[in-house]
């Protein structure tokens, strides 16, 4: 598929959950954000029976984010349906890791191909500041369980996500860097965002945040297809059907992002 700028739009990010068991500085506010009625989300059919006809237009890269994702119930059988439907060659998560150590495996087992978890820290007390009360002990534990599974391997490789805030330091990041070189992962630094501003760059180690490569779409657990993070256009896949929001959202993917003054990252999944 191509956008009208020519860029190839094989990507195809979904939220399946708007609820996280974290309250991270940079993602909402200490006291949480409302969420969305069960009865407003897509189903997991809802999202395996609109990934089978996006990969029949040219999807070919799909990754499940939240909120959090694995506090959604059953989300391994989410990934089992994905991972079967002809023509995915990448099928990939974002977690905070915090449910990841009986997780990892299932996942695995279930066809999840790649896995980035998110840690910005290896210090105990700044990681719980940041996270307001999460446990960096479980998201380590997590990480070697996902090692255990077979994560963290060419074949299905494991990354980890830091948010580099304003004051992250640099011995703070050398040491992300050395503990990922130890255990063999890649580390990708993404800059702090501001969805309302429009403050963004391009991730360090990855391929976000470069508008002029852009190849992504977004789907949020409510069925709103997103052209992207930095904008307020959306398209409803239920009141649209699936192709007239695809066209849509192709038609109407912007050259550059700008700024998001209806949505959040924890709506999103960044």
């Amino acid at each position: 598929m191509k956008d009208t700028f020519g860029r190839t739009i094989d990507y195809l990010r979904i939220s399946v959950t708007d609820r996280c068991n974290l309250r991270c500085v940079y993602c909402m506010p200490r006291e949480g954000v409302p969420f969305i009625p069960h009865g407003q989300m897509l189903t997991y059919e809802d999202i395996v029976s609109f990934t089978r006809f996006a990969v029949s237009r040219g999807i070919r890269k799909v990754r499940l984010t939240g909120g959090e994702p694995l506090v959604r119930k059953g989300i391994a059988d989410l990934v089992r349906s994905l991972a079967v439907l002809p023509g995915i060659q990448d099928l990939g998560m974002t977690t905070n890791g915090l449910l990841l150590e009986e997780m990892a495996a299932p996942l695995k087992e279930a066809g999840l191909h790649r896995l980035n978890v998110s840690l910005d820290t290896l210090d105990p007390q700044r990681y719980e500041r940041l996270t307001r009360g999460g446990s960096l002990k479980k998201v380590l534990q997590g990480i070697q369980a996902a090692k255990k599974a077979g994560f963290g391997t060419a074949d299905a490789p494991l990354k980890l996500n830091c948010v580099k805030m304003p004051d992250t330091t640099q011995a703070q990041l050398d040491r992300l860097r050395d503990f990922a070189r130890q255990e063999g992962l890649e580390l990708r630094l993404i800059h702090l965002m501001d969805l309302e501003e429009g403050t963004f760059s391009k991730v360090e180690g990855g391929e976000g945040g470069h508008c002029a490569q852009c190849n992504r779409l977004r789907l949020t657990s409510t069925g709103i297809l997103k052209p992207c993070l930095f904008n307020n256009l959306g398209y409803d896949i239920r009141q649209l059907g699936y192709e007239k929001a695809l066209e849509a959202a192709l038609k109407n993917k912007p050259l550059a992002g700008t700024h998001n003054t209806m949505d959040s990252f924890s709506y999103m999944g960044g």
